[in-house]
Order: structure tokens, then sequence, then C-alpha cells
């Protein structure tokens, strides 16, 4: 599998790589042939360079191309669902079946609710900038394919909160929430959402430490989790290690230690699902974090867009 995001697409678009170039060019083409009026074919171009991205990462990998709706409409649900169902018909027209995609939405209460629609429709949704716990349990119960939780940055917000600046990697407040998902999943059957976590830290270096073997401690915590996006380096560092990496989580055992009873009867309501997220101050800080700086770079590739329009 492979995932994009606003961060990887606006840096392709603005990198004056001539591969790029030309995957801009072509979006804008796309949108000039398939729109009318200027609003509309930025916003056109804006989504089938993400699609011309994930067509040429489809050619590479045999199983899910990710890409983001316009992070924009993270608090609108009709305007993702409209966006989503035209990116995957963008795909399907260019002949990649809607099963190889997962629309990334962000976890907000709309983005979620654009999930449970999509799915219905065999569109499958990977849901992003998941912080807390309650996010990821309202996203398996909308009944999305995939959630994408973010261990490192959970670590950030701790040690900046009060925590300590480095921990064991078990005591991890990133790999403990993470882990408490896994739990919860495995123990009321969501087996049909991948929790799949990103975005790491080494838990015991402090940001000035340089020890190399310290990066890779949340992936080693979370070992056995349904599946983890990690990045290149990451991933040679994995393949370079002698060291041993036992399973630290698994299903049966994992569903026995859950200690959380089942959230919302089964299906929580938007009230209690907005008074839990305002309540847990990690994830609702690091999701506006994450959004904001997702929303700064659209803006920059989108005026870059413009210009050549």
């Amino acid at each position: 599998d492979a995932t994009t995001n606003p961060l990887f697409v606006s840096q392709a678009g603005l990198s004056g790589d001539e591969r790029y170039i030309a995957f801009v060019d072509a979006a804008i083409a796309y949108a000039k042939a398939n729109a009318a009026g200027t609003e509309a074919v930025l916003e056109l171009a804006m989504d089938r360079l993400a699609v011309e991205l994930g067509l040429e990462i489809v050619k590479l990998i045999p199983g899910y191309v990710s890409t983001e709706v316009d992070i924009r409409a993270s608090f609108d649900t009709a305007e993702s669902l409209r966006r989503a169902r035209r990116i995957i018909e963008m795909y399907e027209a260019a002949g990649v079946d809607r099963s190889r995609v997962l629309v990334k939405l962000a976890g907000t209460w709309e983005g979620i609710q654009a999930a449970r629609e999509l799915e219905k429709e065999g569109i499958t949704c990977n849901i992003t900038l998941i912080f807390g716990f309650i996010q990821a349990v309202a996203a398996a119960q909308a009944g999305a394919r995939l959630i994408s939780p973010f261990p490192g940055r959970i670590k950030d917000w701790a040690a900046a909160n009060g925590g300590s600046p480095a921990y064991e990697p078990s005591e991890d407040p990133g790999v403990v929430e993470v882990g408490r998902m896994y739990k919860y999943y495995k123990k009321y059957g969501h087996e049909k959402t991948i929790c799949m976590p990103a975005s790491w830290r080494p838990s015991r270096s402090t940001p000035g430490d340089k020890v190399a073997e310290h990066a890779i401690d949340e992936i080693v915590a979370l070992a056995g989790v349904d599946r983890m996006t990690i990045p290149p380096p990451l991933l040679q560092q994995l393949a370079a290690t002698e060291a041993p990496l036992p399973r630290r989580l698994e299903p049966v055992s994992a569903a026995s230690d859950c200690a959380d009873p089942l959230i919302g009867g089964g299906d929580i309501s938007e009230s209690d699902f907005r008074m839990a997220l305002n309540a847990d101050q990690c994830a609702t800080t690091k999701m506006a974090e994450g959004i904001n700086a997702f929303v700064a770079e659209t803006e920059k590739l989108q005026a870059a867009i413009m210009a050549k329009l």
C-alpha cells in the first residue's frame, strides 16, 4: 500500500521536478476540458493532481492507494462526499477499480459521517489525523475501512504538556493510545476497520538526541498491529536490524486486555462524540494543528496552479 497527503501533493506540485510539472500540466488540462469557470477549473485541477499522483503510484504497488479529499472540506459532510465521489470517478475512468483506492478524510465528525455513506457505496475510506480514542471508536462504528492514528505526534503533545520528553517504548503515550484503539477493535468485533498507525518518534530520545536505534522504538512497541505506514528510511533501518522483533499486539490477547466498555451502545451520537473529543486536549489540539498545516500546504499549491491558469 501507499499513501499521499496534502503535504506530499503540495511538495510534488511545487518541486520543479519535470515529472511533477507534467502531472500539474496534465491536471490543469483535464480541468480545463471538464469544468467551466475559473473557480471550478481550479478546484478540479487540485483534485485531479492528487489523482494523477495516485495513478502513478498504483502502477508500483499491488495494494491500496490513499488519496485525500481537500482538507478544507473537513467540516462539511456534503462537500466531502461530492469530492470523494469525484475522485473515485476519475480513478475508475482511468481504469483503476475503486477497491484499490482509499479516500482519505480527516477524523472530524463530518469526515467520519462522510465515510459512513461512502462505505455503503463501496468506496473505502482512510480516516486520518487520529489522535484520540473517541475518533477511532467513531470511525469503526461508521464502518471505515482504515484509521491512521499518529503515535509520534501524541508523544509530542504529551512531552509539551507536562509529560516526560522520553519514555520506555511500552509507556510512550502514543504507543499506549494506539494499543488501546487496537484492543477495543478486537474486543468489540471491529475486524473490518484496519488500525494503521503512522508518524513515528523515538520513544527513548529527547528532541536533541540522535540515537539511531531509538528511531524505531514506537514501531517495535506496536509490532503486530494490523498495518503501519512506515517511511523508507525506517523500513531500511528495520531491514538492517539483526535484533529479533517479537509480536507485541495480537488479536485474542488484545481483546481480553481491553478495559474499555462498549462506547455509545455501539453507535456514538454526535453530541457524545463532540463532548468526548473536547475533553481530549491532545486530540483536539493536534487535529487542529494537522488540519491547519494541511490547509496551508493546499493553499500554497492552489496559488501555484492559479498562477499557471
